[in-house]
């Protein structure tokens, strides 16, 4: 039996759907796990405990300050660019994972400074001076190259710039070509012992260079060639090539030529074979340079 404050039930009447209260045994077992259940709140719910702030004093890593003070090194490369400037140049190979980083920084460049003025802290480039046409001449002129890239260039010039007759040893020093590819002296140019009568006091127009008979012999500068053929006052074969402006060199004792008159020839060109034709007494090559009809000593132009 089960009594409330206004019914009274009976838990154990064999009845199925109704008891003596006129209510199911469903409904009565509902009202029993009421009864038995959660129960309301009786006041408003407390309010949550805040959750405890705890600060757990860690053991301080005795190796961190190391690690936030090195640098990458990337941060590196910036560094010692941004140290060494925009003007330097600079080569870096680190070794970072495996790989090789190189960085260069340009020689040139315009030179940069800071704009301190600006808020924003920006760079601007260093104010250049303007160059004009009038302050950048430059000469194509073929006769006023001097360098050794164009010797025929600097031969023009000097004799051009003033009298071949008046060329110093000092200016022609240098501005004609080697005729052998292995000069070697046999008789030098001035007063010298005959070598064919062996007397004393002989005039040697030119300058003796040993050679075996059949080397190429090479036009000393361009030019024209005005002789070739025989010469009967003891230089045998010969060729006279004309440089221009009362210059002339000559080529003696030759086996043969391979020049003809009227043609024209360039510095280097093979002119001839060497030989021992004339008044010789064996193979060389008898070299004469000639200004203004006048033989001068070679060597002040070699």
């Amino acid at each position: 039996m089960l009594a409330t404050a206004d019914r009274v039930f009976d838990l154990s009447d064999p009845n199925p759907t109704a008891n003596s209260a006129g209510f199911s045994r469903e409904e009565s077992f509902l009202t029993t796990q009421t009864a038995r259940g959660r129960r309301r709140a009786s006041g408003p719910a407390p309010e949550p405990r805040p959750a405890a702030a705890v600060m757990a004093d860690r053991p301080r890593d005795a190796h961190r300050d190391e690690r936030r003070g090195r640098r990458s090194p990337f941060r590196q490369v910036t560094d010692f660019a941004a140290a060494s400037g925009v003007g330097q140049k600079a080569g870096i190979a680190l070794a970072a994972t495996g790989l090789v980083l190189t960085v260069t920084v340009p020689a040139t460049g315009p030179v940069m400074a800071t704009n301190t003025g600006s808020p924003s802290g920006s760079v601007s480039a260093a104010v250049q001076p303007d160059v004009t046409a009038a302050e950048a001449k430059i000469d194509f002129n073929r006769t006023a190259i001097t360098t050794q890239g164009d010797p025929d260039g600097k031969l023009k010039q000097l004799l051009s710039a003033q009298s071949v007759g008046s060329i110093t040893r000092a200016a022609s020093s240098g501005s004609l070509g080697a005729p052998l590819d292995q000069m070697k002296t046999a008789s030098p140019f001035g007063y010298r012992v005959s070598p064919i009568t062996g007397g004393s006091g002989e005039f040697h127009r030119g300058q003796d260079y040993s050679a075996q008979c059949g080397t190429a012999v090479h036009a000393a500068a361009s030019g024209t060639v005005t002789f070739t053929g025989w010469h009967p006052y003891g230089g045998g074969n010969r060729v006279v090539i004309d440089h221009g402006n009362g210059l002339e060199t000559t080529y003696n004792h030759l086996s043969s030529s391979s020049v003809k008159v009227g043609q024209q020839v360039s510095r280097g060109d093979a002119v001839a074979l060497s030989g021992t034709t004339g008044a010789s007494t064996g193979c060389h090559l008898h070299f004469e340079v000639m200004v203004n009809g006048e033989v001068v000593d070679p060597t002040g132009w070699l």
